[in-house]
């Protein structure tokens, strides 16, 4: 048995560094993208600087599907082999079939062993739920508390971001609420968020600069005097992230930036920018020294 009671999962719409997810012990179950006629597994058989080079010549657009429900049961019964239990955490049911498939291979495996969480996030913010609950598992904690906390950390993570066009939104079918701004006769930049699992408008703003101003106000709102804990994610558009989280740092306890993946992509567009953010105070001990050690230089 491990020391570790309790194995995390995660889906690799949580666009976290390889050599973090590594360090964690975190198990990653790839999505799929279906790009120029090819089945390639998200960040596994296509990494983001490839992706995004290859984009704009594209002949079609790309489509995307969740993992099958054996790819799950395959993982948690290999992790159920030295641990107790797996806690298992998804991209928001309302975008995605992977939170279902995670059921179905949980149901196909040992469902009194097998923890399948909806995080109702995508993402930077996926991204940091998971970090928080790998760091309890890291500590000892047993599943329940783990899914406890996750639960209860939820309402407090905000995603915010912007795109450089809604038209990828709208043909992948994630559009959400922002549908309302389709058509707009204005040249407008929305400012986006996910609320309630869905991707929602916030505002609209003349400039993608004042786009980018917006997402690090906002983030700054989310601090309670101790801090945030920021995963700022971007799809090829790393200068653009770089100076979002230049702004952030003085309230920033814990930073990254990171690129978001092919599947992400597919769905945002190229030139996206967002933040994923949570209060410091709600931060598992421990978490502070391994998420500082991302911070860039």
């Amino acid at each position: 048995m491990s020391d570790k009671k309790v194995a995390m999962v995660t889906d690799s719409t949580a666009d976290l560094p390889a050599q973090l997810v590594k360090a964690r012990g975190i198990a990653v179950v790839p999505l799929t993208l279906n790009f120029e006629g090819r089945s390639l597994l998200d960040g596994v058989e296509i990494r983001p600087s490839e992706f995004y080079r290859r984009l704009p010549n594209a002949t079609t657009h790309p489509t995307t599907s969740q993992p099958s429900a054996g790819q799950f049961a395959e993982t948690y019964s290999r992790l159920l082999n030295d641990h107790a239990e797996v806690v298992s955490i998804h991209i928001s049911e309302k975008l995605s079939g992977t939170y279902a498939s995670a059921v179905q291979g949980a149901e196909m495996t040992d469902p009194k062993r097998v923890h399948v969480v909806d995080s109702q996030l995508v993402s930077m913010s996926l991204g940091l739920i998971t970090l928080a609950a790998s760091e309890m598992a890291a500590s000892g904690a047993d599943a329940e508390s783990i899914v406890a906390r996750v639960s209860e950390m939820r309402p407090h993570v905000q995603t915010y971001f912007s795109v450089a066009t809604l038209e990828f939104l709208r043909r992948g079918g994630r559009i959400g609420r922002a549908s309302a701004l389709l058509g707009s006769v204005l040249q407008v930049k929305p400012v986006l968020c996910i609320r309630d699992g869905l991707v929602t408008p916030l505002e609209r703003v003349r400039t993608f600069d004042r786009a980018l101003n917006r997402i690090a106000e906002l983030t700054r709102e989310v601090d309670r005097g101790k801090g945030l804990c920021v995963i700022v994610g971007h799809a090829d558009a790393e200068a653009d992230a770089e100076r979002v989280a230049r702004e952030l740092e003085p309230v920033a306890e814990t930073l990254m930036i990171q690129p978001l993946g092919p599947v992400v992509g597919a769905h945002a567009g190229p030139g996206v920018v967002g933040v994923g953010c949570y209060p410091a105070d709600l931060m598992p001990l421990g978490l502070k020294s391994a998420a500082s050690a991302q911070r860039p230089a």
